[in-house]
């Protein structure tokens, strides 16, 4: 397991997106440059590159959990994924996703709707969305 000195509070954490990834250090290092928070990775003691449960916050609330795809099936099926990400600044996040190795969908604009936003598809090529406008 990774320990962190600056872990999240998860404890309130009630909704966790989960999905498989192909490549865990390259999610992993994506996933820390658009501003997740490593909680816990816990590896394959047999082989370190393999990530059998992780769980990564948000800041301001809500989490991922993915794993490495294995051949037992144990995560198929999961991807590519999607989710909306609500930033106060979404386009540093949007600029920080594209820097990373993300392909950008769609640029960020305003809505109609209100806030801004755009989205991106990461290097295993899940559909991530980052905006302002959130839900009231």
């Amino acid at each position: 397991m990774s320990e962190k000195a600056d872990q999240v509070d998860v404890s309130t954490t009630t909704l966790w997106h989960t999905f498989s990834v192909r490549d865990a250090d390259a999610m992993t290092a994506w996933l820390g440059a658009i501003g997740f928070r490593e909680h816990a990775t816990h590896r394959d003691e047999q082989d370190p590159s393999v990530v059998v449960h992780a769980e990564w916050a948000w800041p301001g609330g809500g989490g991922i959990m993915f794993g490495s795809e294995r051949a037992d099936g144990a995560l198929a099926g999961t991807g590519p994924a999607a989710a909306y990400l609500v930033s106060s600044d979404p386009d540093t996040v949007f600029e920080a996703a594209v820097a990373a190795g993300a392909t950008v969908v769609r640029p960020m604009v305003d809505q109609d709707y209100g806030g801004r936003g755009g989205s991106v598809t990461d290097p295993e090529g899940n559909h991530w969305s980052f905006g302002s406008y959130q839900p009231s």
